[in-house]
């Protein structure tokens, strides 16, 4: 959940000055002059000032009817928003078509993804031709025992789909990487013996590193078959980092299952890939080994993305906890009253002194 948080000085007698930097300025010809009176003396009255804190919290949001169409006419009318249960008075509604979209591809290269790693890349390199506009930008990432940066935030499909081209099965042992730690700068090194697919560290990373400094909608599209090893971090820790920065997760669920069950192994991957998804406002896709369903996730995913709604509130709980706040959304349309709402399960609170 994007969490806003405005500080607004209020200085009686001064101008309010720009946070987002410092520079001197050269008065205006037509300006007031400047007082030349001397300083009060310090037993005169201070100043008054104070603060006003104002938790902004917004909303991304897809509605489908009862058979899995989108609806993209409602207005504020038709939707109700609950934080803890309790119901939100909307600042803004608005249907969201045309703002900038932040993108970043994740690439499972672990070894259970060897025989369809051809076709993911293929799939995602139309999809990122597709899907980008003038005014968006995406970057691509793989991970296996490393995370790895293959293309940093560009506009280009023609690197993005280079990038994508140039990622490689991974089933090395040891310390990983040499690079620099985090998705800045090269691959995020592993300590000791990892068997393989750093998931919930890539998401974190992505999240933390990639998109926490983006605004507007933001989405992490992960293709993998959804199990995690060797990972630092928790599952719970992924979907929180996503959810700190309003991070939307769909995860592609691309496992050849054929390949598990030839080596003894079950396949495990399915449930933790739908709670990332669920609890962040996206949706899992599971495609199996299929090409044409693959290409059919995108799609279906550039949809959503293109026909998503934003609600904007400030919340009646003014506590500064850090907790966790549970957010609903409920839609009705004039004749569909079953309405499906696809958006995150809550948001952080801000915390005292930040």
């Amino acid at each position: 959940m994007l969490l806003r948080k405005v500080t607004v000085a209020l200085l009686i007698g001064l101008p309010v000055s720009s946070v987002a930097g410092w520079a001197q300025l050269a008065p205006s010809p037509d300006a007031s002059p400047v007082s030349t009176a001397p300083a009060p003396a310090p037993d005169e009255t201070p100043i008054a000032t104070f603060k006003v804190n104002v938790s902004l919290v917004d909303l991304f949001f897809t509605v489908k009817d009862s058979k899995g169409n989108l609806v993209p006419h409602l207005t504020q009318q038709n939707c109700t928003v609950l934080e803890d249960k309790v119901p939100q008075t909307l600042k803004t509604f608005v249907a969201e078509t045309n703002q900038p979209l932040t993108l970043g591809i994740l690439l499972d290269t672990s070894g259970s993804q060897q025989r369809l790693l051809p076709m993911e890349q293929d799939a995602a390199s139309q999809f990122i031709q597709q899907v980008l506009r003038a005014k968006d930008e995406a970057f691509a990432a793989s991970f296996d025992v490393n995370v790895d940066l293959l293309q940093d935030y560009t506009n280009s499909p023609r690197l993005l789909s280079h990038a994508l081209s140039k990622a490689e099965i991974n089933t090395a042992g040891g310390n990983g990487g040499s690079g620099v730690p985090g998705l800045g700068g090269g691959t995020f090194p592993t300590p000791g013996d990892p068997k393989g697919t750093l998931l919930y560290d890539a998401i974190y990373l992505a999240a933390n590193e990639k998109m926490n400094q983006e605004t507007g909608r933001k989405a992490l599209i992960i293709l993998t078959d959804g199990e995690d090893m060797g990972s630092r971090e928790k599952i719970g820790d992924a979907i929180a980092a996503a959810n700190r920065n309003n991070v939307i997760v769909y995860v592609i669920l691309c496992a050849d299952r054929a390949l598990y069950w030839s080596q003894g192994e079950g396949y495990y991957g399915y449930s933790p890939a739908k709670r990332i998804s669920d609890e962040t406002g996206g949706r899992i896709i599971d495609v199996g080994n299929n090409g044409n369903k693959l290409h059919a996730a995108f799609q279906q995913i550039q949809d959503e993305l293109r026909t998503q709604y934003v609600a904007s509130y400030t919340s009646n709980n003014a506590k500064l906890d850090g907790a966790f706040r549970k957010v609903s959304v409920e839609c009705h349309g004039d004749t569909d009253q079953n309405l499906k709402v696809q958006v995150r399960k809550g948001y952080f609170a801000p915390s005292p002194g930040n």
